[in-house]
């Protein structure tokens, strides 16, 4: 496929075709930008964008550090380049007490919410400090900032989360590349309110307030941020 230059930012969005992802997508289509679309099933992408969408749709294992690879070589090679990531990939599972947590749930976990980071971060990073320039969003949660029963091995990923991120703005402020990260409290979806039925939804975060946070993060408005884990807490 030919590279286009569009004279915009290339958007990088892994999760992209969840309700949070959808939003994001939203967000930077509207400010011009081309996107490269990351998820898990080709079927779900074209469901949630068409399959004749002008983005970039890639189904992605994020777990394989080969196939993240190719996808971000994918991007390169439509799009020239990669301005920012926003790297929604992750997922929540109550589990047992810590001392009854298997090594499965741990594992999912971890997986999901750290190595899937990882494995992304060793594809984009070095396309980013060529350009000496980009902007990176992670999304960790509020239960990152303290443990709650049943929470455990969440909480714990989580946490390792918003470490990475900080990790990595440590390691990329002086590379003109800002790393940051938002932690939501309960995302506004309707599996949350099937799942929660008494629960008060007007109190939760929806989709398209946070992603106008992570837009934000990842705007020139932005540039003097570096190594932030900013609570979106939703109304109140």
């Amino acid at each position: 496929m030919p590279r286009v230059s569009t004279g915009e930012r290339t958007v990088l969005v892994t999760g992209a075709a969840g309700h949070l992802g959808r939003a994001v997508v939203s967000a930077f289509a509207a400010q011009g930008a081309s996107l490269v679309l990351l998820d898990r099933q080709q079927a779900l992408l074209d469901e949630a964008f068409g399959a004749g969408s002008s983005h970039l749709l890639l189904a992605v294992d994020l777990l394989d550090r080969a196939q993240t690879q190719a996808a971000l070589d994918a991007a390169i090679e439509r799009f020239g380049r990669i301005d920012v990531l926003c790297h929604l990939a992750g997922g929540f599972r109550m589990g047992e007490p810590v001392h009854q947590t298997s090594d499965a749930d741990w594992d999912f976990l971890f997986d999901i919410n750290t190595r899937t980071l990882r494995n992304v971060a060793r594809a984009a990073v070095p396309h980013l400090i060529a350009a000496g320039r980009g902007r990176i969003v992670t999304v960790g949660a509020a239960a990152a900032l303290r443990g709650a029963a049943h929470m455990g091995a969440y909480a714990a990923a989580k946490s390792a989360t918003v470490r990475l991120t900080e990790s990595m703005s440590a390691e990329l402020r002086d590379r003109g590349i800002n790393v940051n990260c938002v932690l939501p409290t309960i995302i506004d979806t309707p599996e949350n309110r099937a799942s929660m039925p008494d629960a008060d939804p007007t109190r939760w975060v929806s989709p398209d307030a946070l992603a106008a946070v992570i837009a934000f993060l990842a705007s020139d408005a932005a540039r003097a941020v570096h190594g932030v884990a900013l609570p979106v807490s939703g109304r109140v």
